[in-house]
């Protein structure tokens, strides 16, 4: 029986994580937030010393390196060597390091395997920022969720008061338009929407009205 592959794509902030995570659980689906796993390697990185631009002393990391998926009560959480490190990968520190290593062709093609793998084996939402594109690139649905700069801004700096990190929103709005620029710039697998996917902007929208949105497009395009 062929598994069903829903590709979410789009920039950082624009809420991907959260409600690819609600779709995955309202249908049933195996939710794969790839950010997570990006970050993880540019956790490893950072605690190493490493300069993550730096693609000859990155790629003699990741010999050095096991990332592990597990579920529990169908939440992703992130094991680096052994080590949960869901949370730590959410620091703002880590960010830099995860947008410079995620451009690194080497490292794209370190994941690419295990991505693909996990849509073999279960129908996933799977977020990124070239899942559409480069990862499942037959993926039956396929879905480009965008905001505005500002929105994308203000929600991360409520989400950064949450965890207790607080940034002022300036800070945030220039981290999100810079982390925009080397994503659509980077030489391997820029952030891009595939032609074939469906725009969904979430600038006016609340969570509620997005996931409604999102869940509308994916049944339309699934259901027999």
């Amino acid at each position: 029986m062929s598994t069903i592959r829903i590709a979410i794509d789009g920039p950082s902030g624009a809420g991907k994580s959260t409600l690819a995570k609600a779709a995955a659980g309202a249908l049933g689906y195996l939710y794969v937030d790839t950010g997570a796993i990006y970050r993880t390697i540019g956790l490893h990185i950072l605690k190493e010393g490493v300069d993550p631009e730096n693609e000859e002393a990155v790629s003699a990391q990741l010999p050095r390196l096991q990332i592990d998926l597990r579920y529990d009560g169908g939440q992703q959480r992130m094991f680096l060597n052994g080590e949960d490190v869901s949370e730590e990968i959410r620091l703002p520190e880590v960010s830099h390091y995860t947008s410079a290593v995620s451009a690194l062709p080497l490292v794209r093609k370190f994941l690419l395997e295990m991505q693909r793998e996990l849509a073999r084996k279960n129908n996933v939402i799977m977020d990124g920022r070239d899942i559409g594109t480069v990862v499942l690139p037959d993926a039956e649905v396929k879905i480009f969720l965008t905001a505005s700069s500002q929105a994308r801004a203000q929600r991360r700096m409520l989400e950064l008061e949450r965890r207790k990190t607080p940034q002022p929103y300036k800070d945030v709005l220039r981290e999100i338009e810079e982390r925009d620029f080397r994503d659509t710039h980077r030489d391997a697998a820029p952030l891009r929407q595939a032609e074939d996917a469906v725009l969904l902007d979430t600038t006016e929208l609340n969570f509620q009205e997005s996931k409604a949105a999102l869940l509308q497009i994916i049944r339309e395009r699934t259901d027999p």
